[in-house]
């Protein structure tokens, strides 16, 4: 088990979800235990991708240093993630990743157009050897356990005819990925678009690039993808928000209304206590090693 980048680089120019305005993205690889590294263009900025590095989670996962910010960075990470990227350079002329179609099934073509390569390094992941939990008042919860699997089980509630009581068990594999949680699009409600207009944000938001919900229906002519996609993408947002973790995950996530914020928190707790993990060498983590081999052969079968 060999660490990864993309065999090529790739461009796309797409629309930011807030600010409106056309940014321009090109994915280039990188060396061995290099990680993923993002660089504004426009400001001359590098900023990896750490956990000391998020500066924002209201709206979105968003990094940044010197001021400088690089905001939505949860659709792309989740492909990156999903596909086993460990090395990539993510090059941005604006301060926000593009929303393409609000799913991130549109960096799963570009990833696969780049294609993947393998490098010499051996490829090293994060095993959840206790439980870490985080929790609030209000009854949201996520969580991630020991689990010789990578899994993914999340739970919504929403006072929302359409919505409802949602719940879906994400067990990995790249093609699984691709088909059952890819495709699944960002959501929000009319008067929540409203207001966040009001305040300057969700300037490109659409229903090009998400659903929206008024008080009894969804307003997209063409319909949802899924009966479920609100808690499919939920998911989405949750793998790319735990790449923030450095390593490839093994062990089983858990949530019921986990939100941004909480899966930073989650991600924080995890690495302050060594008891909560180790860092292992797939080459020589033979039974993690045919997790992610079976995996990863579906989506080249």
């Amino acid at each position: 088990m060999k660490q990864r980048t993309i065999a090529n680089s790739v461009e796309i120019v797409g629309i930011g979800l807030h600010k409106g305005v056309p940014v321009k993205m090109k994915l280039e690889p990188l060396d061995s235990d290099m990680g993923i590294v993002f660089y504004r263009e426009d400001e001359g900025v590098t900023i990896p991708l750490k956990i000391d590095n998020v500066v924002d989670t209201k709206m979105a996962t968003v990094i940044g240093k010197d001021g400088i910010v690089i905001s939505t960075i949860e659709h792309l990470l989740s492909a990156v993630y999903a596909y086993g990227i460990d090395n990539l350079r993510v090059i941005i002329d604006n301060d926000e990743i593009p929303v393409l179609d609000g799913s991130s099934s549109g960096y799963c073509m570009l990833i696969e157009e780049a294609g993947i390569k393998e490098l010499s390094a051996s490829k090293k992941a994060i095993k959840i050897k206790k439980d870490v939990e985080v929790t609030t008042e209000d009854g949201k919860r996520v969580a991630l356990k020991p689990s010789n699997h990578i899994i993914y089980d999340f739970s919504i509630d929403f006072d929302h005819p359409v919505i409802g009581e949602q719940d879906f068990r994400f067990d990995y594999s790249i093609e699984e990925y691709k088909e059952n949680i890819s495709r699944a699009r960002t959501f929000g409600f009319l008067h929540e678009v409203q207001y966040l207009r009001s305040q300057g944000l969700a300037q490109g938001g659409s229903l090009e690039n998400a659903i929206v919900l008024d008080q009894s229906k969804v307003l997209n002519p063409e319909g949802l993808r899924y009966n479920d996609e609100f808690v499919r993408h939920k998911i989405l947002d949750a793998i790319g928000d735990m790449a923030l973790l450095g390593y490839t995950l093994v062990g089983e996530y858990d949530a019921h209304a986990g939100s941004h914020y909480l899966n930073h928190l989650l991600t924080k707790k995890v690495y302050e206590s060594e008891e909560n993990y180790e860092i292992i060498d797939l080459e020589e983590a033979n039974e993690e090693a045919q997790v992610f081999e079976m995996a990863y052969s579906k989506v080249q079968a």
